[in-house]
């Protein structure tokens, strides 16, 4: 495990893992409290991580990999654990597990947190400027709207 995702691990009481199949209702209802879409979310939760505390789960983040690319997505925490940190901790261990494992580029789409990724050395970019494979995603095919912001970081920067 990485420095970075070592430092994430507790956060509020909360223990970052790799999520698991058994965790698909519960991250679906993390994601629909959240107003984050559901569509695409893996059934076996491969590229997900999610935060837990004695309450059950409290947090999700998930990374899907299109080659060297990777696009973040559902990033969520419950009312309760906003502003604690942990959402900052599940993207650190997002992005250090994507440069772990090859990820060059981590690309998003928000229409609500815009202001909130570029803490997390993401920028604003031209939808167009997103690589093909991640463009074909049910993400950028139509469950963001196409007026979402497109945003753009090195993994490992």
């Amino acid at each position: 495990m990485s420095r970075a995702a070592s430092e994430g691990r507790r956060r509020v009481g909360a223990i970052l893992r790799d999520a698991r199949p058994p965790d698909l209702p519960a991250v679906i209802g993390l994601l629909s409290g959240a107003g984050l879409p559901t569509a695409g979310v893996p059934v076996g939760l491969e590229g997900f991580i999610v935060a837990e505390d004695a309450n059950g789960l409290v947090g999700v983040a998930g990374l899907e990999r299109y080659g060297l690319a990777g696009l973040l997505r559902s990033v969520a925490v419950t009312l309760s654990a906003r502003r604690s940190g942990l959402g900052a901790a599940l993207v650190r261990r997002i992005l250090a597990d994507a440069a772990a494992g090859g990820v060059s580029d981590v690309y998003l789409l928000t229409t609500t947190a815009e202001s909130y990724f570029p803490r997390h050395g993401f920028s604003r970019i031209a939808r167009e400027a997103v690589p093909a494979p991640v463009q074909a995603s049910v993400e950028f095919q139509g469950v963001c709207p196409s007026n979402a912001m497109v945003m753009h970081r090195r993994a490992s920067g």
